[in-house]
């Protein structure tokens, strides 16, 4: 059994989306002036590797702590979105057959190679088809290596909606998903955390997210 981290790091002036709360990570206290040391943190709940809980898009669904924890953690299954064209569309066929109820489902667009330069925000994204699929299909959580599951910028955040609208979670800004392709194609087993902070009422969280292969 192996670790692999899904994280990206967090620091001051890191990517955030388009509009969101920008990143300052400062000591607070120090060693020689406080005799411990403590950060100070600034930042969005949406920032980094995080998870959006439905009420990231809509009053009525369910925050953060209103879910249940099975959504955050379970046996997942990559599917291999590598090689589109920026901006490009990721249909339902690259989900048929691949994904099943319980799974928690992780797009690898190998997006995640142009983090912190501006390529990133030209990620693909899969299209309202293949998440009305994904939900037909009894996934409840979508993971993508980009920043969002819909395109940046968008006109408007249709995917979001289908998966939020079900009580689904998303996880975004996931990274490393090629070393879960290779195990498995290998035919290892893949497990996820994607465990948020307990924030009460919460649109989202920053996640350690991790993946254990070959349980």
């Amino acid at each position: 059994m192996r670790l692999v981290d899904l994280s990206v790091p967090l620091g001051t002036g890191m990517p955030v989306y388009p509009g969101d709360p920008e990143v300052t990570i400062r000591p607070a206290l120090t060693v020689a002036a406080d005799g411990v040391n403590v950060l100070h943190l600034d930042l969005g709940s949406q920032t980094g590797t995080h998870v959006d809980a439905p009420v990231h898009i809509d009053d009525r669904l369910p925050a953060l702590d209103e879910l249940p924890l099975d959504r955050f953690l379970g046996p997942a299954v990559v599917v291999d979105a590598r090689g589109l064209a920026p901006r490009g569309p990721i249909g339902r066929e690259y989900f048929e057959g691949q994904v099943a109820a319980g799974r928690i489902v992780l797009i690898a667009t190998g997006w995640s190679q142009h983090w912190g330069t501006p390529d990133y925000l030209a990620h693909p994204a899969p299209t309202p088809e293949a998440a009305e699929y994904l939900i037909a299909s009894g996934v409840r959580t979508v993971g993508i290596d980009a920043l969002s599951v819909d395109p940046t910028p968008a006109e408007d955040i249709a995917v979001h909606r289908i998966l939020c609208g079900a009580h689904a979670v998303i996880a975004e800004n996931l990274t490393a998903l090629d070393e879960l392709l290779a195990a498995q194609a290998a035919g290892q087993r893949i497990e996820v955390s994607l465990l948020p902070l307990r924030l009460p009422g919460a649109d989202g969280s920053p996640v350690r997210a991790i993946a254990r292969i070959g349980l």
